[in-house]
């Protein structure tokens, strides 16, 4: 007795379902359900379930500064006072990689460091401490050739002065 309410309530929702969009056609970036004659030759039918469209909102045009001459600089003293803080920065930066390098080769000993208590009966830790400072070392290599390529671009946006 209750499935004989339940199952055409059912065939309803479904036959109200099938019918609800219709059919759809693409037309070239464009979607709709009518087309006309002379829209009928580019335009496809989609088969398969239900499109949604969701319209793109144009972002705001990107305002880009112009200099007055190409590649000109703005040259103030507040600019220059800026760019040397910068290199301070930098050259402090280059002195601590460089002290971490040498104390960092000087504990991986060219691949041989000394064991520490618990690796002398586990190697494996050994061998993952001696893989940890290597990668470390080539990390802080890294910073440094960083560092050095800043240098360079602050030291020729100042010499170019």
């Amino acid at each position: 007795m209750k499935y004989a309410l339940v199952i055409p309530l059912l065939a309803a929702f479904f036959v109200a379902n099938g019918h609800a969009q219709g059919r759809i056609y693409r037309c070239g970036n464009e979607y709709t359900n009518t087309i006309s004659e002379s829209q009928k030759s580019r335009c496809k039918l989609l088969d398969g379930g239900n499109v949604t469209v969701v319209q793109n909102q144009r972002p705001a045009p990107l305002r880009v500064a112009s200099a007055t001459q190409a590649g000109s600089r703005i040259d103030t003293p507040e600019q220059r006072s800026r760019d040397s803080d910068a290199r301070l920065i930098l050259e402090s930066e280059l002195r601590k990689a460089e002290l971490r390098r040498e104390e960092l080769q000087k504990e991986y000993n060219n691949g041989e460091p000394e064991k520490l208590g618990p690796e002398t009966r586990n190697h494996q830790k050994y061998l993952d401490r001696v893989a940890e400072l290597k990668a470390n070392i080539e990390r802080n290599d890294s910073d440094i050739a960083g560092i050095r390529r800043e240098l360079g671009r602050v030291g020729t946006s100042t010499a170019s002065k």
